[in-house]
């Protein structure tokens, strides 16, 4: 595939790319630290790079062809930019939703595989269990281990549905 810019990127699309891979490399440095840290480093390093990246977006929005591919990417942007940049002021949030994506995919999966179950009672049973073992990964737990000590608990005291719940088990 022929190159159409040098070493260099200057184009739109790289000076974008360029300012979230800075905010990205910051996540990477502060992977492990306290809530407290990871706050006061996103407030003094990632804020100034949000708000160019929210500047630049502006300046392009109305440069840009609203229809193009790029047109849209900066109106989808700017229209979810106010929950994007939450993640400045709590040291607990994601810079993404990554990980609630990997989370959904294998209800994804199986969507398909459950319309291939014999009646609407298996398919139902295979949906449960889909969302047991995620929340159960989820929560960094076992998922064996979840799941059987769900099925003990619940033949000993089937009312006490909250026991099982994976942050209370976790801790109990």
């Amino acid at each position: 595939m022929k190159k159409l810019q040098g070493k260099k990127k200057t184009g739109k699309v790289d000076i974008v790319l360029n300012l979230i891979g800075k905010l990205y490399g910051i996540e990477k440095r502060i992977k492990g630290k306290s809530v407290e840290e990871k706050l006061a480093i996103r407030q003094s390093q990632a804020k100034p790079i949000v708000t160019t990246l929210y500047n630049w977006l502006i300046e392009h929005k109305e440069k840009i062809p609203p229809k193009s591919k790029l047109g849209e990417a900066i109106s989808y942007s700017l229209n979810q930019f106010e929950k994007f940049q939450r993640y400045l002021e709590d040291g607990r949030l994601s810079i993404d939703n990554n990980r609630a994506e990997r989370a959904v995919k294998p209800f994804v999966i199986g969507r398909k595989a459950w319309l291939f179950s014999y009646t609407n009672t298996g398919a139902n049973a295979s949906a449960i269990l889909y969302s047991l073992v995620e929340t159960a990964k989820a929560n960094n737990l076992l998922v064996h281990d979840y799941i059987a000590t769900c099925l003990q608990q619940i033949a000993e005291k089937p009312n006490n549905i909250d026991a099982l719940l994976p942050w209370n088990i976790k801790h109990s």
